[in-house]
């Protein structure tokens, strides 16, 4: 699989990372066992990035577990972790680094994440924090996720970073007005999550599909009326388009995240071995300059 540097000076990474949320059951239960086996499927398919959260329920743990059963190999995975931005204090950032360690069984993590701002402490505390157990050698890069342009160079001005992890799809473009510019100037490495959109880009969903209350998609005002009936309208113009070319809808969403020049890793979440074969499949498609500004204009009409 294709690689890409993190950053200016960071590690080489797969083009293609597993995103966890979905297993630790933020989008409908998942049996353990499946989602072990999937993690393992993912690290034998060349998906040596694992991205978690505090924030995400159980997923730690299982992530934990499955690299206890994948021995020996913990320098083949790249682990990356968020702090919950609810509170991004030096004592909660600190208290919640050694739970996400003892969690995923690990003595480090290769990358620590700000999962999103937080008004409430300053942003040079939190820099600082990460900076400390940076030189402890219990965090080898850092980075934030869901930051602003504004956000990103007031956490700079305290610490540099190497990476943004952004929302980006085919349907979630905002962050290309100045954000996406501002990391491509600064060389920060840039981990897209979302790119199927929870689901919206996978041509699975119906008008008439209802999500289980265990889903958070239920809650989401997307997936509801009106607004979800007109993202899937777009979503069937871009499945079309993928169809004519002989590849999936899942496949153009990955690829299509991809060939932005700022790109380093499409973060994709899957609940089983054939969801990760798909994405593995999707980092091998590369769209043109052309082609990827004719899809982008299916998604404006």
């Amino acid at each position: 699989m294709e690689r890409r540097r993190l950053g200016k000076d960071g590690q080489a990474l797969p083009v293609i990372g597993f995103g966890a949320w979905p297993i630790g059951g933020g989008m409908g239960e998942v049996d353990e066992r499946a989602a072990i086996r999937t993690l393992h499927h993912a690290l034998d398919s060349g998906v040596t990035l694992i991205d978690t959260a505090e924030a995400y329920r159980t997923s730690e743990d299982v992530i934990g577990r499955a690299l206890s059963e994948w021995p020996g190999k913990r320098e083949d995975v790249f682990l990356a972790t968020k702090v919950r931005g609810a509170d991004l204090s030096r004592a909660h950032v600190m208290e919640a680094t050694e739970n996400s360690l003892r969690a995923l069984r690990t003595g480090y993590v290769d990358l620590l994440q700000a999962h999103s701002w937080d008004a409430q402490h300053p942003i040079d505390e939190t820099m600082r924090a990460f900076d400390d157990l940076v030189r402890a050698g219990k965090v080898r890069y850092i980075g934030v996720s869901n930051f602003s342009a504004q956000q990103m160079a007031a956490a700079w001005a305290t610490r540099p970073f190497h990476s943004l992890q952004p929302r980006y799809n085919l349907l979630d473009r905002q962050i290309e007005a100045e954000i996406l510019p501002y990391c491509e100037r600064r060389g920060i490495g840039v981990l897209a999550h979302s790119p199927l959109a929870k689901g919206l880009l996978t041509g699975k969903y119906d008008p008439d599909h209802r999500f289980p209350a265990e889903d958070e998609r239920s809650r989401m005002p997307r997936f509801q009326g009106e607004e979800y009936r007109r993202q899937l309208a777009t979503a069937a113009r871009q499945q079309a388009w993928a169809q004519e070319r002989g590849h999936t809808l899942v496949e153009l969403a990955i690829a299509w995240v991809l060939a932005h020049p700022a790109m380093t890793v499409c973060l994709c979440g899957a609940k089983s071995p054939e969801q990760v074969d798909e994405h593995v499949r999707a980092a091998g498609w590369r769209l043109t300059p052309a082609e990827r500004d004719e899809v982008s204009r299916l998604s404006e009409r």
